[in-house]
C-alpha cells in the first residue's frame, strides 16, 4: 500500500511505531505496516477510496 501511495505522488514522511506516515500537500495519511500481516478489507478499501478521491490534485 505504501508503494502504491508513492506511485500516486505521495511522499514518505516518517515512521511512528508500525505506521508509515505519507504526505501530499496538506494531506496526511497513516498506513499500518505489520510484518507478515495484510491490511483488513475495510481499512484497505478506505485507503484505496482516499487515494481515488485525491486524484491528481
Amino acid at each position: 500500500m505504501v508503494r502504491l501511495y508513492q506511485r500516486k505522488g505521495w511522499e514518505f514522511d516518517h515512521i511512528t511505531g508500525s505506521h508509515h506516515i505519507m504526505k501530499r500537500g496538506a494531506h496526511t495519511v497513516s498506513i499500518p505496516v505489520h510484518a507478515g500481516k495484510s491490511l483488513g478489507k475495510g481499512l484497505q478499501a478506505r485507503l484505496l477510496k482516499l487515494l481515488a478521491e485525491m486524484g491528481d490534485d
